[in-house]
């Protein structure tokens, strides 16, 4: 189930989640999930979605972007977040990590 962002309120909540969920086991992605966040507002043009599952919200996210729907999950074999054309099984486009440089994601956002 996936709960849509309707507010700031809302998605001030799930990015809280996620950085701390972060802080506590996903030291690998701490850092660059804030500006991954700031990535996904800016270059938005629908709804964002986020899995539910029992009424919290969890570490996967879905980002429209005109015609494009990209899914944002962490991955905790290889501790990276994934970002996925279309769904959660979809191909892998990119990951991201605490190492990469936050001029690659600005162009990964800038290039969608």
């Amino acid at each position: 189930m996936a709960t849509t962002i309707h507010n700031i309120e809302i998605l001030r909540a799930y990015i809280s989640g996620v950085l701390d969920r972060a802080n506590h086991h996903a030291h690998n992605v701490n850092e660059i999930a804030l500006a991954i966040a700031g990535g996904i507002i800016w270059r938005t043009t629908d709804n964002i979605r986020v899995m539910s599952r029992e009424g919290e919200m969890k570490n996967v996210l879905w980002l429209q972007v005109d015609n494009r729907t990209l899914c944002f999950a962490y991955n905790h074999d290889t501790g990276n977040i994934e970002v996925r054309e279309g769904s959660i099984q979809g191909n892998v486009i990119t990951t991201f990590n605490n190492a990469t440089p936050l001029s690659d994601v600005k162009t990964f956002f800038e290039n969608l």
